[in-house]
């Protein structure tokens, strides 16, 4: 096999192992608290960064707005 397809064909299997072994831990514990709980919230967290970081954070356009509709009242 080519020398980057080993490599590519060994990285998306340790992915998959990792993502079918989270699976596999979290299935039987449910929504109670556990161990993984950091992880589900590393993801959470990340996940929410990024849908600010592309679409912008909904705190700040609140704030804006609300110091816009004050400084026309102003005028």
């Amino acid at each position: 096999m080519d020398r980057k397809t080993d490599k590519l064909v060994r990285r998306t299997a340790m992915i998959a192992t990792v993502t079918a072994s989270y699976f596999l831990l979290t299935a039987d514990y449910g929504p109670q608290p556990n161990a993984l709980d950091p992880i589900k919230n590393a993801i959470l967290s990340a996940e929410r960064a990024a849908k600010e970081l592309i679409f912008g954070s909904k705190k700040n356009d609140a704030n804006r707005d609300e110091s816009n509709a004050g400084s026309k009242e102003k005028t």
